[in-house]
């Protein structure tokens, strides 16, 4: 062999160590994912590579199943079983790109293990229930210093479009159409505010009436009229501009206070409960993040009637059932007669040799 040959010769990937081949595999994975996907992947993988350098594997073309199943029993001592099968999802994808490289044919990826997980424990059932919702919203609409301010305009549009955190920071002006009612959630990562499912999640979302004209008074009256550093005037905006994540964290779970409405369930005196601090509203039992907020918009829209797909387009979500879907006994009940009735009248009624419309 020649030197020149030598030189073209492509190193193998099974001799990549743990630690190359998981930086190479986020490369991979930032083509379409969000940076924060990017920052779970590095968190949870970033655990298996140090356990393989504390072990002894140097190179991921050792890896076999023992080893995999090893790290899943000492995983599964340390932490729930909702994190194992969520770090266990990662080293699965992780273990098929493996694959897909020729660093391993021992199909790693079908041996990892997963726990058994209840459905009820893979999401909190802790949501903003319609009564508690429809409460703040009416409170916010009926009261003249309430309407049109930061707080109502994002429980309004939090509640009517559930949508993500980052979803409505990521909102401008420009995308409130007030002559048809919606607003529009777009992708733009080159200015800092992606959608989590990046071009497959940009929608309109028509929202009530009501709602427009609570942006309409906060875009006049209310809102700090400031760009952020890209030029770009967002819509739920700070005396500084586009505020971060948890800014607009800290603001729901403002909004979402029950004393908002002047009466406190929990028997605290209003002008001294440290809860309505903006540093410790999130300790108040009653408030809500923005999280807790989509998955009770989506139980209720469910629970009205509106079909399953039509809010799965509208929240830009495929998996409402196992994480958002979070209706009491009733409810589901409710739900489940009201379908029963609809897809099952016209044949109920044929069954009736009384009835002079089933001949």
């Amino acid at each position: 062999m020649t030197d020149s040959t030598r030189r073209r010769r492509r190193r193998d990937p099974a001799e990549l160590s743990p630690r190359q081949a998981k930086e190479r595999f986020l490369r991979r994975r930032r083509a379409d994912r969000t940076e924060s996907s990017i920052q779970s992947y590095h968190g949870r993988l970033k655990l298996f590579v140090e356990w393989c350098e504390g072990v002894g594997i140097t190179e991921v073309g050792d890896l076999q199943p023992y080893d995999i199943n090893e790290y899943y029993d000492i995983r599964s001592g340390d932490v729930a079983a909702t994190s194992v099968e969520n770090e266990m999802y990662t080293l699965k994808e992780f273990c098929g790109f493996l694959e897909t490289l020729g660093a391993t044919d021992r199909e790693l990826a079908s041996k990892v293990p997963f726990p058994d997980v209840d459905r009820d424990d893979r999401s909190s059932d802790t949501k903003l229930h319609h009564d508690q919702a429809h409460a703040l919203i009416r409170h916010f609409r009926d009261d003249p210093d309430g309407h049109g301010t930061r707080a109502h305009v994002l429980l309004e549009l939090a509640w009517f479009t559930g949508a993500r955190i980052g979803g409505l920071r990521a909102l401008d002006l420009r995308d409130v159409n007030h002559g048809e009612n919606f607003v529009e959630f777009r992708h733009r990562p080159g200015t800092d505010t992606p959608l989590k499912n990046k071009y497959r999640g940009e929608r309109p979302v028509a929202v009530p009436a009501a709602t427009m004209q609570a942006l309409s008074t906060y875009i006049q009256q209310n809102r700090f009229d400031v760009h952020d550093e890209h030029g770009r005037q967002p819509l739920l905006a700070s005396a500084r501009g586009r505020p971060t994540a948890n800014t607009v964290r800290t603001w729901c779970y403002l909004a979402t206070l029950p004393c908002v409405r002047g009466t406190c369930p929990h028997g605290k005196e209003i002008a001294s409960c440290e809860w309505t601090d903006r540093d410790r509203a999130s300790k108040c039992p009653s408030s809500r993040s923005p999280h807790p907020v989509r998955t009770g918009s989506i139980t209720y829209q469910l629970n009205a009637g509106v079909p399953r797909e039509v809010v799965s387009a509208r929240c830009d979500t495929d998996q409402i059932e196992e994480f958002y879907d979070k209706p009491g006994e009733q409810e589901r009940w409710r739900r489940y007669r009201r379908q029963m009735e609809r897809q099952r009248r016209q044949h109920v009624d044929t069954l009736d040799p009384f009835n002079d419309d089933s001949s």
